[in-house]
């Protein structure tokens, strides 16, 4: 085939080791920023990058010759990077293993951007655990629920 054409809408979902609050509101938007470049810098396109204190959405167009755990792994990784780089937290600051990946078609793009756009308001209504829960129910997939949150110790 001479060209190859595509539209794949991806809402990308991770959250901070622990479910700590460790994104604080006077520095998390610049890391969303960040976190946007990276994605971009992929080759993918970033729509909107929102989240609160534990966790972060992603609304993204997926370039087809980007893997999502190769995207995912850039993400993570040099976020994290930055963060520790800048020492924008006391300790040493890590994403919680795994993510959540939800597929869209272009007709909910704008539904979804104004779902991550508002998350603060939203989760002065719901736990991240009571989100999450609902996305993969939502979405009909499968997990257990031992794996699903890592927890302090």
């Amino acid at each position: 085939m001479a060209n190859s054409y595509h539209q794949v809408y991806l809402q990308l979902v991770f959250v901070v080791k622990y479910r700590e609050g460790l994104l604080h509101k006077d520095w998390r938007k610049e890391v969303f920023g960040v976190i946007g470049n990276l994605i971009n810098e992929t080759g993918c396109r970033t729509i909107i990058v929102n989240g609160v204190e534990d966790h972060v959405h992603c609304l993204v167009s997926l370039r087809p010759a980007v893997s999502i755990s190769d995207l995912m792994k850039v993400v993570k990784a040099k976020s994290s990077k930055y963060i520790n780089d800048r020492r924008l937290t006391k300790g040493r600051f890590e994403w919680q293993r795994g993510y959540g990946v939800f597929s869209y078609a272009k007709s909910q793009v704008d539904t979804v951007y104004r779902y991550i756009q508002n998350q603060e308001r939203h989760h002065q209504k719901r736990t991240f655990s009571e989100e999450y829960l609902e996305f993969l129910e939502k979405f009909e997939v499968e997990y257990d629920e031992q794996y699903l949150f890592e927890e302090l110790k």
